[in-house]
């Protein structure tokens, strides 16, 4: 699949929805956690996310939630083959991308339908997965990821990684992701076959945080396609003092910021609010005082 047969970059903002196929997501919405036919259930969950606008279905087997439990790949591989083939063949041309880092479960999700690497770890974790994509001919996102397992705080509001030391913040995330972007081309990827994210609640405080998403112009200044993933995360539960079930307004808010600062793509749990607040951002964003200088007065209320 190449992006630029799909995307057209700037001229609006794509969303992707998150399916979660574990017992134990962060964000309570982990499809293996109701007991149901986890199949049924994630085949209904993508249908309503497309139905709701969603651009690509992101799907993924094994939690990045703050001291989770390490998957081994046979058991990535039969939480979410059976929902990428399920969700390939119910909902073709739907553009699915597979949130793993081991090589052997991409391969495996590249065969059942999936189109998109999605690598937490920016292709750092398994030396094989950049060979992997550069053969299969498949885009990569490269997420920054500072995050160490052990480096956790747990309370009432969840789980989140202790923030790493930089010595500067963006010039450090902007130079890792270049650096991650440079071996992926060394890899054999072509560079429109690469996007970039900043990598929000991985292995940074809240201040750091709020700061990727006010200074997001600084990553998309590299020249790559980048996505944004500000979802439910526990920086926003701490801010407002709030419980990953009502973040919802948090996330509108660091979603429209995303995009006001240049992301391409926005990955949420939430798809039809979303998809409502990038509409809404990217028509404020994109008209022009020329463009607003006539038509009808909308009546007062």
């Amino acid at each position: 699949m190449r992006l630029k047969d799909h995307f057209d970059w700037g001229a609006r903002t794509y969303v992707m929805g998150i399916l979660n196929v574990t017992p134990d997501s962060f964000s309570g919405d982990g499809l293996r956690a109701g007991g149901r036919d986890v199949v049924e259930l994630a085949l209904a969950q993508a249908r309503s996310f497309v139905e709701a606008g969603a651009d690509i279905l992101d799907i993924g087997g094994e939690s990045t939630r703050p001291g989770a439990t390490p998957l081994d790949a046979e058991e990535e591989k039969r939480r979410i083959l059976p929902v990428i083939d399920a969700v390939a063949d119910a909902l073709p041309g739907t553009i699915v991308s597979v949130d793993t880092f081991k090589a052997e479960v991409a391969a495996a999700a590249l065969d059942a339908g999936a189109r998109i690497l999605n690598d937490v770890w920016g292709l750092r974790a398994d030396p094989d997965l950049g060979p992997l994509a550069a053969e299969r001919g498949v885009p990569v996102i490269l997420m920054h990821n500072r995050s160490k397992p052990n480096d956790v705080v747990v309370d009432r509001l969840g789980g989140s990684y202790l923030g790493a030391e930089y010595r500067h913040l963006l010039d450090d995330v902007a130079a890792e992701l270049t650096a991650l972007a440079d071996g992926a081309k060394a890899a054999g990827i072509p560079p429109d076959q690469i996007v970039l994210d900043p990598g929000i609640g991985f292995g940074k405080t809240i201040p750091q945080n709020l700061a990727l998403i006010n200074h997001m112009d600084r990553i998309c200044a590299l020249g790559y396609p980048v996505l944004s993933g500000p979802s439910r995360k526990s920086f926003i539960g701490r801010v407002l003092g709030l419980p990953v079930e009502e973040r919802v307004e948090g996330t509108a808010a660091a979603v429209a910021l995303s995009i006001a600062r240049g992301a391409d793509i926005v990955r949420v749990h939430d798809v039809a609010a979303m998809v409502r607040v990038a509409r809404m951002t990217d028509a404020i964003l994109r008209t022009t005082p020329a463009g607003a200088a006539s038509g009808r007065a909308d009546a007062a209320e």
